[in-house]
């Protein structure tokens, strides 16, 4: 079972709404720190342990420069996201570049900015050589194992997925960089979103191992690191229980030492890109209920829609809902708890069972701070919401205003400017 509080009392959330409009995200710092802190401490027996913090989770410079300080890096996969890293000060091979279908422009500032390039296709080797005109000394590979592992829902099957080399390229990849000059190299994967099963997780680690073991032997390429990807996930409803990455952790030392110590590739250092894991769980999205309406059904109206956090509606998730002070009273009332696009899917929770909910209620939104606010968007010309760090000392600040109708018009030209053809 997972426990869902609320970072703040119903005092002090209340005062919140009434000083802040609603929606807005709220983070909370401590428990970030405390977190990041916990997992980077689980895996102090890995050489050069570092988890690459997955920017598209919460791309906010705030956020990730709390992490930099505890000696995270950056997953990056857009030119944006390796502006951002470099914002936060995180740089170089701190930042993992892990991109596909890539522009040549971005390929050529990855470079640049010195970031560890992680290449997605066989056919990107030409690309990459052709946007920094040369290769670098340091490349990585996206690995993807087709038939012989299984992926989960969110993510597909592998031999469906559009991301990574097949293991009949997978060498060659190596070989030909090999040629070309590159003297560092590393081996990434990912085949897995949302993850619970640790066991997965293990199972990823011997498979990378494993081809490590092969890589030396058919490519003559000792690997120096290998990218275990993102993949664990945060247990959204309060039925399931967290990964246990104790255990995780301890599978991975054991198949460490018995793989990768005989084969004499140790030290292989090892790292993660996890996003969600770290800061999922302490975020939320804070809304209050504009309308109750009774139709066919009994819907609950809020002043956030899908715009604000479109998980429920794109994968059917589920997102825990609180009522402020109502907590304690009976969940015998069944809502469609839904926001305001015009679209029938833009549904938070459907058939429900929470306390009766009125006009004015305060909604809270857990496990928002991972894909929620970065997964927005302005259909029906919705505005994107501010986003707040509830801070260790108790204060919360701004660290993202809301979006304004200016904002949202500053692209636009109402005049129809020319374009010259």
């Amino acid at each position: 079972m997972s426990e869902k509080n609320l970072p703040l009392s119903n005092e002090q959330l209340h005062k919140l709404v009434d000083d802040l409009p609603t929606p807005f995200y709220l983070y909370d710092e401590k428990a970030i720190l405390e977190n990041a802190r916990h997992f980077k401490d689980l895996f102090s027996w890995a050489p050069g342990f570092c988890n690459y913090y997955a920017v598209k989770a919460c791309p906010n410079p705030t956020i990730l420069s709390l992490l930099e300080k505890e000696g995270f890096g950056s997953d990056c996969s857009s030119l944006p996201e390796l502006l951002l890293s470099k914002a936060s000060g995180i740089t170089g091979e701190r930042i993992m570049f892990t991109s596909n279908d890539t522009p040549l422009e971005e390929f050529a500032e990855a470079y640049k900015q010195g970031a560890i390039i992680n290449l997605d296709d066989i056919s990107h080797i030409e690309s990459l050589e052709k946007a920094i005109g040369t290769v670098p000394s340091l490349i990585c590979f996206r690995y993807n194992p087709g038939p012989e592992r299984t992926g989960n829902a969110i993510i597909g099957n592998p031999v469906e997925a559009k991301y990574g080399v097949t293991s009949e390229q997978i060498i060659d990849c190596y070989r030909i960089m090999k040629e070309k000059g590159v003297k560092r190299f590393g081996l990434h994967t990912m085949v897995a979103s949302n993850e619970l099963d640790g066991t997965y997780i293990v199972e990823t680690a011997r498979m990378l191992f494993e081809l490590c073991v092969r890589i030396q032997k058919e490519a003559g390429v000792r690997i120096e690191f290998i990218d275990m990807g993102g993949g664990i996930g945060i247990p959204y409803r309060p039925e399931q229980n967290a990964m246990d990455l104790e255990a995780v952790s301890k599978g991975m030392q054991e198949l460490y030492n018995q793989i990768i110590v005989p084969a004499g590739l140790d030290p292989l250092k090892i790292v993660f890109e996890c996003g969600r894991v770290i800061t999922g769980p302490y975020g939320y999205l804070v809304s209050k209920v504009l309308h109750v309406s009774h139709k066919y059904k009994h819907y609950v109206g809020i002043d956030a829609s899908m715009a604000d956090l479109m998980r429920p509606a794109l994968y059917g998730a589920y997102h825990h809902i609180t009522v402020v002070d109502k907590q304690n009273q009976s969940f015998d009332h069944t809502y469609d708890v839904t926001g305001s696009l015009c679209e029938n899917n833009d549904k938070f929770a459907v058939d429900r069972m929470l306390p009766k909910i009125e006009k004015d209620d305060v909604l809270v939104l857990h496990d928002a701070g991972a894909h929620g606010h970065s997964m927005g968007f302005n259909y029906n010309a919705k505005l994107r919401a501010a986003e707040y760090l509830l801070k260790s000392d108790g204060s919360v600040v701004k660290i993202r205003r809301a979006q304004t109708y200016d904002d949202y018009v500053s692209t636009l030209r109402f005049e129809g400017a020319p374009v010259q053809i």
